[in-house]
């Protein structure tokens, strides 16, 4: 395991531990390698400082002030015509830039948040990424996408038809809180399809490798690694991983596709010894 993967395993290998930030930033890695976090835990520092309300005193003043700061004073706001821009997927650009997409952006309110005694939550609903804020005894739903707006179910789930270009009735169990863990395995995800989609399989391998140590227990990461294994060239190494997968998940539903071209691979190799 090479240094960077090490101290990323670390910093996410417990999730009651699991500095949201630390991790996005050893994330944004990927990208960054050389990247810092210590100056950009400041800015959140620096940030929180300009709220300057502690929720213990006053939650939904302190909740308002922090809408105020974050996307009036700041100016953070959602990337919709470069949605799909990697940086968008970095807390080191975001802040930066100001620009996000509603995970990242919410990793940086409910970070911010954190530091001035906030009670908020990653709410992963089906594509798209919102916060849930806890103050004095009430649930409130915000969108950081949306410039902190604060919305109703019936709001969030319209935002999430249009995301999706299709109504999605939201139950009870979507707005279950989202876990750290699954928070940045969430950006992760983005961040391969990313990757992927440009074709950039170095930086896919990156992030699976990533995917692998956090989620281990996902059978698509295994076989993905494979994949992009192959198309980097290594296919006594993709097609071990194929192997694997196909070992630990002979039921799995594309066993069968996977099964004739780890056959036709295999063949291939052979016939150059």
């Amino acid at each position: 395991m090479t240094p960077d993967l090490r101290e990323f395993h670390e910093a996410v290998s417990t999730e009651r531990d699991l500095d949201l930030a630390v991790a996005a930033l050893l994330v944004a890695r990927v990208e960054y390698p050389t990247l810092d976090p210590a100056p950009y835990l400041k800015r959140l520092d620096g940030l929180a400082a300009g709220v300057g309300i502690p929720a213990s005193r006053d939650g939904r003043r302190a909740l308002d002030r922090l809408r105020r700061v974050l996307f009036e004073e700041e100016g953070f706001r959602g990337n919709a015509d470069r949605y799909f821009d990697p940086r968008n997927s970095c807390l080191n650009d975001v802040l930066d830039e100001k620009f996000g997409i509603p995970i990242t952006l919410s990793v940086l309110t409910i970070e911010v948040g954190r530091r001035v005694g906030l009670s908020l939550h990653g709410l992963g609903l089906p594509g798209h990424f919102m916060v849930a804020a806890d103050v004095d005894g009430e649930r409130l739903i915000v969108d950081p996408f949306n410039r902190g707006a604060i919305l109703s179910r019936d709001d969030a789930e319209s935002v999430v038809a249009r995301a999706l270009g299709q109504p999605v009735p939201l139950t009870d169990s979507h707005f279950v809180p989202t876990s750290k863990d699954a928070i940045v395995t969430r950006m992760l995800a983005n961040l391969k399809s990313i990757y992927v989609q440009q074709e950039n399989w170095t930086k896919a391998f990156e992030v699976i490798e990533r995917l692998l140590l956090l989620d281990g227990a996902a059978p698509t990461h295994l076989r993905d690694r494979g994949t992009v294994l192959m198309k980097l060239g290594d296919f006594q190494s993709g097609a071990a991983d194929w192997e694997r997968y196909l070992t630990r998940y002979p039921q799995a539903r594309d066993a069968v596709k996977l099964r004739g071209q780890l056959k036709r691979i295999r063949q291939a190799l052979a016939s150059l010894n």
